[in-house]
């Protein structure tokens, strides 16, 4: 899959917030705001077959709207937004897009997917952006739900919608909700019918860019000054850093099995980590690895597009060790 080559990355806003909490409507306000003599682009995601939210927006000329139907961007297979938003790019070459996954999106896992090497020379992310209906926060039910919580986790700007509309409840649970998520130095605004400005919202994305090299062990074969090999294929080591955590990882070929008790062990040998979540193809079947401290989670997945590790630390840590005996979990016969 080829993109068309721009002169310079193009700015993108991811618009991401729970179901109902007013992402269309904010995103109606800033296509407003578009000048004349540039042209926008919207991706938006819709987790039903029969698209509504693409007949709300401006259908005048200056607008690029493309719409995935049928399950989320975020979560399931790339490549359906990697093909639509290839082609948004190639034949409308806008000057900005937005993009709104499904309320029932994880923004995080689609940021992951825009940062990717081939992404970063045609697009520039600005500061992911997350929606919350102020009129709902005294709902304990519904603010406390895991994918909520994920939604807020992963914004730089969390804008409260129906600011207008909420009550003394509202502002109490508002208040605890800023405390509890201080730690994320988030910017908060208030907003009612949407109203805000591209300039409120048009800030770097904060996440150190991600460092992609060769894998640790060929890492080690360069130490003699030699120019590291580019990256242009898997497998590859990333270290990336962003509101104050750190987080090592690896990218490996679908292709190479590993043996699960082998990969368990190891996982589970590991000290002084916060978070560790992966999906492999093991002799087992394909595996996913959620942990935290109280709690290691394990269980069969779907078919993946590739072997991940991801492991969020906050101390410095010499991973080559680590690597060299991940890579001795392998059972496939390109490792015999």
């Amino acid at each position: 899959m080829k993109l068309v080559t721009a002169s310079q990355a193009i700015p993108v806003h991811i618009i991401s917030g729970f179901l109902g909490a007013g992402k269309t409507t904010l995103l109606k306000h800033l296509l407003s705001q578009k000048p004349e003599n540039e042209v926008w682009a919207v991706l938006m995601n819709e987790f039903g077959q029969i698209g509504v939210d693409q007949q709300l927006l401006p259908q005048d000329q200056g607008y690029a709207v493309k719409e995935l139907l049928g399950g989320c961007l975020c979560c399931s297979s790339q490549m359906p937004m990697q093909i639509a938003l290839s082609r948004l790019l190639s034949e409308n070459q806008p000057d900005r897009l937005f993009i709104e996954p499904t309320g029932l999106g994880h923004p995080a896992q689609l940021l992951e997917q825009l940062t990717e090497p081939h992404w970063q020379p045609h697009l520039n992310m600005r500061a992911l952006l997350t929606v919350v209906d102020g009129s709902r926060l005294h709902d304990s039910e519904w603010s406390k739900q895991n994918l909520y919580a994920d939604q807020l986790k992963a914004a730089q700007i969390i804008a409260v919608s129906h600011a207008d509309q909420m009550n003394h409840a509202d502002e109490q649970a508002l208040e605890l909700l800023q405390a509890e998520y201080q730690p994320y130095q988030q910017i908060w605004l208030k907003t009612a019918m949407g109203q805000l400005t591209l300039s409120d919202i048009d800030l770097p994305y904060a996440g150190t860019p991600r460092k992609i090299q060769p894998l640790l062990r060929v890492q080690q074969l360069f130490n003699t000054g030699e120019a590291m090999p580019e990256i242009k294929q898997l497998p590859y080591h990333y270290v990336e850093t962003a509101q104050g955590y750190s987080v090592a990882g690896w990218k490996m070929p679908k292709r190479w099995v590993f043996d699960f008790y082998d990969l368990l062990d190891l996982l589970c040998e590991q000290k002084d980590w916060l978070r560790i979540k992966g999906i492999f193809q093991t002799n087992q079947g394909w595996k996913s690895f959620n942990f935290n401290p109280e709690q290691f989670n394990y269980q069969s997945a779907e078919e993946s597009i590739d072997n991940r590790l991801e492991i969020i630390y906050l101390q410095e840590r010499a991973w080559l060790e680590f690597e060299s005996l991940l890579m001795n979990c392998r059972v496939d016969q390109e490792q015999k």
